[in-house]
């Protein structure tokens, strides 16, 4: 399989973890958006090549990955199983992306076309509030995001806790999302790709 992205991005180190918890072996080519445009109409990056089929947008490699290899214990085959984990992981590419994106771009990135202070105090406090409900739903499993096993909901909000974590902004004492973090810690996938120093 080849696997086209940079390393350091928060969508290519989803399919990095994901294949650690698998074993599953790639080839990494370190690209941009710019370099896979002629196979991916939308120049983003990670995009995967595996048994001659292109396929792009992260959360949807990692599914791919998980169905492939038959890891029913990372994406469940049962129908309301399987939507427990998927509903989480479309929030994360859906709201939890939207509400962090313009602060992040601001206060990690340096964009000169996110320097709104009252943008940027919105999209702190939008992000804080939805990682509140992501340590409600914690708390209420007292385990994992979608429930009592780790799934593929934990790798693709693990790395948006990273990113949380790594911005440097105010943001409130969120304990389960701390205990979250504690069990992540046991997993190498994590410690390699997610709490690695990087953003």
């Amino acid at each position: 399989m080849l696997l086209l992205g940079k390393s350091t991005s928060i969508n290519v180190r989803k399919v990095l973890w994901t294949c650690a918890e698998i074993g599953v072996p790639y080839q990494l080519e370190q690209s941009s958006g710019a370099d896979v445009r002629q196979i991916n109409p939308n120049a983003m990056v990670p995009v995967v090549i595996d048994d001659g089929q292109v396929l792009w947008e992260s959360n949807t490699i990692c599914r791919y990955l998980a169905g492939k290899h038959g890891r029913e214990d990372l994406l469940p085959a049962a129908p309301m199983a399987r939507a427990q984990v998927e509903k989480w992981m479309d929030w994360q590419a859906t709201e939890l992306n939207t509400a962090w994106r313009y602060a992040f771009m601001a206060l990690v990135r340096g964009s000169a076309a996110h320097t709104d202070p009252a943008a940027i105090e919105a999209s702190i406090r939008e992000w804080n509030r939805l990682m509140a409900l992501l340590d409600a739903q914690l708390a209420a499993t007292g385990a994992w995001v979608a429930g009592d096993s780790f799934t593929l909901a934990d790798i693709v909000l693990g790395l948006s806790f990273n990113r949380w974590l790594s911005t440097p902004m105010t943001r409130p004492a969120l304990p389960a999302l701390d205990a979250w973090a504690a069990r992540l810690g046991n997993r190498p996938g994590w410690l390699q790709h997610g709490a690695n120093g990087t953003p």
